[in-house]
C-alpha cells in the first residue's frame, strides 16, 4: 500500500503546533504596503490560528505535517 502525499501547497503554508493546533499566517503583508498603518503591518507579522472549520481540511490535505 503506498503511502498518502502531503499536499505541497499545505505543507508550505501552515504547521502544526506541539499541542495540536494547525497555524497559518497573516494576509495582505506582500504587496501595497504604503496605504497600510504601522500597527496594521505590525499586526501582520504574527502568526493566527486556523478556524476550527478548516482545520480539518488543513489536516486532510498534509497528513504527515
Amino acid at each position: 500500500m503506498p503511502k498518502i502525499r502531503n499536499h505541497r501547497g499545505t505543507k508550505k503554508r501552515f504547521r502544526i503546533t506541539g499541542t495540536g493546533k494547525v497555524m497559518r499566517r497573516h494576509a495582505m503583508q506582500s504587496h501595497i504596503l504604503e496605504k497600510k498603518s504601522a500597527k496594521r503591518k505590525r499586526l501582520f507579522a504574527g502568526e493566527t490560528g486556523v478556524s476550527p472549520s478548516d482545520t480539518r481540511q488543513v489536516r486532510r490535505n498534509a497528513p504527515y505535517l
